[in-house]
């Protein structure tokens, strides 16, 4: 009887042997430990674009919002400038009135601006525009005839402009500016109207005439930005507008009145906002040499109030302009 229990004990112990064992449920990877906050990723991102534009938005409100707002309220104020400190006196739009009504120089030198202005921006566009169809063709030295036509916007500082224009006494020359400016200045009129036989025109046309072509060097110089944004509204013209309009036989005058002046007419506005902010921003015209030079004077409230209404006039000239163009822009959809 012990002997058969013992051979059952060792049969089970050999099915307990050769039994597979079970195989173990594979355990699931464990979740790498983050350290520090756990923050979503597009939150970190928020936050990261928001710390590189803290330093843009400080600099903006302490440099930029900040003197704007004080010079509002300068333009309001009777200033005067003692140790450390700027005393106010409201007085309410006084200055308005007085550099409209009182100061004949201010009104006189918005009105020589608005006309310049007015003449030399739609030069300065066709100009632009014709050096820029000029310098988009394939010839040899087009990069040094494109840098050629750049180059003014590098060097155009204040000295240099103002050798050029003959005012060497504020540039550190003290004699030549006569000689050297005639360099730059060109009396076409009279020789023009002797060459066609015309004379005894119009002393108004005479004098339009000449004031344009004797600064024909200043148009030049100042369209070295418009130019290189015709350039590149020309480079981006599509391939397929121009080889349907070669294969409907377009000449090339079709072909820039129908395809070059649509495609490149948004950078006409853009040109044109930025000639008439550059021509009214320049320090050389009179309303700028006015209110800077009231400024040194210490008459900063006066000052402040011919800049604000020039800004204004500046908007509102940008506001009959814009929507008048805008109508004829082809915007591709």
């Amino acid at each position: 009887m012990a002997e058969t229990n013992n051979a059952a004990a060792e049969a089970v112990k050999e099915v307990k042997v050769k039994a597979p064992k079970a195989e173990k449920a594979p355990k699931a990877p464990k979740e790498p430990k983050v350290k520090g906050m756990r923050i979503a990723y597009e939150k970190r991102k928020a936050l990261y674009a928001y710390g590189f534009l803290a330093i843009w938005i400080i600099g903006t409100l302490y440099f930029f919002i900040r003197p704007l707002a004080v010079s509002l309220w300068y333009s309001f104020c009777k200033t005067e400038v003692t140790i450390g400190h700027m005393n106010t006196t409201f007085i309410g739009i006084t200055n308005y009135i007085n550099a409209f009504r009182q100061d004949t120089d201010y009104t006189e030198a918005l009105i020589a601006v608005l006309t310049e202005t007015l003449w030399k921006t739609p030069l300065i566009i066709i100009f632009s525009i014709f050096i820029a169809v000029i310098l988009n063709q394939k010839f040899k030295g087009r990069t040094f005839a494109r840098a050629v036509f750049f180059l003014p916007v590098i060097i155009a500082t204040g000295p240099v402009i103002s050798i050029i224009n003959g005012d060497m006494d504020n540039s550190g020359y003290a004699g030549g500016a006569e000689q050297f400016s005639t360099m730059f200045e060109t009396d076409m009129t009279g020789a023009l109207l002797g060459f066609l036989g015309v004379y005894n025109i119009s002393d108004k046309v005479t004098d339009m005439i000449s004031t344009v072509t004797s600064n024909v060097f200043n148009l030049v110089w100042n369209a070295g930005i418009q130019i290189i944004i015709f350039l590149s509204a020309l480079q981006n013209i599509p391939y397929s507008a121009k080889e349907a309009a070669s294969i409907e036989g377009a000449t090339a005058w079709e072909f820039f009145w129908k395809i070059t002046i649509p495609y490149i007419s948004p950078m006409i506005v853009t040109n044109l906002v930025y000639t008439i902010v550059d021509s009214f921003i320049d320090p050389s015209n009179g309303v700028m040499e006015l209110v800077l030079s009231k400024a040194s004077e210490w008459e900063h409230g006066y000052s402040a109030a011919m800049a604000w209404a020039y800004f204004l006039i500046v908007i509102l000239a940008l506001g009959i302009v814009l929507p008048i163009i805008n109508k004829f822009v082809y915007y591709e959809v």
